[in-house]
């Protein structure tokens, strides 16, 4: 097998495989037959500096086609390819250099600095930094090697939600084992425009920016731009979205901060990469007609359930097993069988495969229809005074709350109880912290959900601390 050729190499060379929204204003449409030459040609050009079957090569690009190209010129050779969101700090790059040891490092021109501060103390790695046009000077007559569904394709990092990143392997399987998801869960069709939001580096982009919608025969959009509510809804309207893939955290600051809106040519949306409140579920129904289909994966699992198609979305579920894969509850928390998931990876770089079920560290519930409602991950679960509370739930009411605009729960440390919950609430413009509100969303969130989970410390933040990935840092809010 070869990505790159079966799938890119086998389109029709004058469809449209990319819509680009650059930063500064342009619209640039780019046919898979052009993104094949160029990323042949970027493909001669890493040949020539020696990468080859196996090698690693580090990307640092915003979401642009040049990133894509990289991706595909690296699925050409047989090299490994780890895309690092340019979020990233010249610390958090010198680790997953150091940890993975790349052969060569495709960078932005805007990224350029803080990777040189990355690179100070890491000897003999070649840096390519765009624009730059001699990168894409080789030839088009490149050779496609030939890949094993196991041969390692992609490293993606985990969050680092509880200590530092771990490299996941994947092998080349994972590219095509997104089929499944694409028909099941993402479900863009042929001439469809479909836009996942996720910044590069993020595992999710990496499957739904492009590789998902290619295997449907749907165009992917990118857009190189920092995250405007307003400016999203205009875009989905002015360049007839078909099918969006956000974040829940977009979609919760849209429903807060702007006006969903229905528009002539959306008809799916999908969320993933946390639990979706009930409260942005209904907004966005009421404003498009549609309902937003929550659906669940890890780094190291890819997507492995999904709200089904065609039905109402259950309010707080993440869905159900995608088709084939074998998931279910044990002790509180999902398992998986690995030989059931396509995108299942091959093991932290280093180390060697897991056997036996995956235990995914993430404590869910499942009802009587087999679907599954996270709760969180099973060392954010507080305990206090006997009595078991997921963040989930007590953030989701907070966040109904008209002076939230994000929030989130740990456990504190009580002498009498163990633990009691701690919320860090980050407000919306035009709301001030004061005791008085503290004492309001203490009693909002008693008339929301069970008495027993109201926050019995609230504190006030400018910001939550995230991951790269935009996923809440919970141990750092412990800590």
């Amino acid at each position: 097998m070869n990505f790159a050729r079966d799938v890119i190499g086998r389109a029709d060379p004058a469809a449209t495989a990319i819509v680009e929204l650059t930063r500064d204003g342009d619209r640039i449409e780019w046919s898979f037959g052009e993104l094949s030459a160029k990323s042949e040609r970027l493909a001669s050009t890493m040949s020539g500096l020696g990468v080859g079957r196996g090698d690693v090569v580090m990307t640092v690009i915003g979401n642009r086609p040049e990133w894509v190209t990289c991706m595909l010129a690296c699925f050409q050779l047989g090299a490994v390819i780890l895309p690092c969101t340019e979020q990233l700090r010249s610390k958090d790059l010198q680790l997953r250099i150091e940890v993975t040891k790349p052969r060569l490092i495709v960078a932005d021109e805007r990224d350029r600095a803080e990777l040189e501060k990355a690179l100070g103390p890491v000897p003999d790695v070649s840096v390519l930094a765009f624009p730059a046009d001699e990168l894409f000077a080789g030839d088009t007559r490149g050779e496609y090697a030939e890949l094993d569904p196991t041969d390692p394709c992609l490293i993606t990092f985990t969050s680092g939600t509880a200590g530092e990143p771990k490299p996941v392997l994947h092998g080349q399987r994972y590219l095509l084992g997104q089929r499944v998801q694409a028909e099941h869960w993402l479900a863009p069709g042929p001439g469809d425009l479909t836009w996942c939001t996720a910044a590069s580096g993020w595992s999710k982009s990496a499957r739904n920016a492009f590789i998902a919608p290619w295997l449907r025969g749907s165009t992917a959009l990118l857009q190189d731009a920092r995250f405007d509510p307003d400016e999203r809804l205009d875009v989905i309207e002015r360049e007839g979205v078909n099918v969006l893939c956000m974040s829940p955290t977009e979609y919760r600051v849209i429903a807060k901060r702007a006006e969903p809106r229905r528009t002539a040519t959306l008809r799916g949306l999908v969320a993933a990469g946390e639990a979706l409140n009930p409260e942005v579920l209904r907004a966005w129904h009421e404003a498009t007609g549609l309902w937003v289909r929550d659906g669940y994966g890890q780094t190291e699992t890819g997507q492995i359930t999904g709200m089904p198609l065609g039905r109402n979305a259950v309010a707080g579920s993440m869905g159900c097993p995608l088709p084939g894969i074998r998931a279910w509850v044990d002790d509180g928390e999902l398992v998986v069988d690995p030989a059931t998931v396509p995108t299942f990876f091959r093991g932290y770089l280093g180390e060697d495969a897991p056997t036996g079920p995956w235990r995914t560290g993430d404590r869910v519930t499942q009802d009587g229809h087999g679907f599954l409602f996270f709760e969180g991950r099973t060392d954010d679960v507080i305990i206090s005074a006997g009595y078991r509370i997921g963040p989930f739930e007590v953030e989701s009411a907070l966040v109904e709350h008209p002076a939230v605009a994000e929030a989130a729960v740990v456990a504190a440390p009580d002498d009498e109880r163990g633990s009691v919950v701690r919320a860090v609430v980050v407000l919306r413009d035009g709301h001030a912290p004061s005791e008085s509100l503290v004492r309001e969303l203490q009693d909002h969130v008693k008339a929301q959900t069970a008495p027993y989970k109201y926050p019995r410390v609230v504190d006030f933040a400018a910001e939550l601390p995230k991951t790269a990935s935009g996923k809440v840092r919970r141990a750092a809010l412990r800590s």
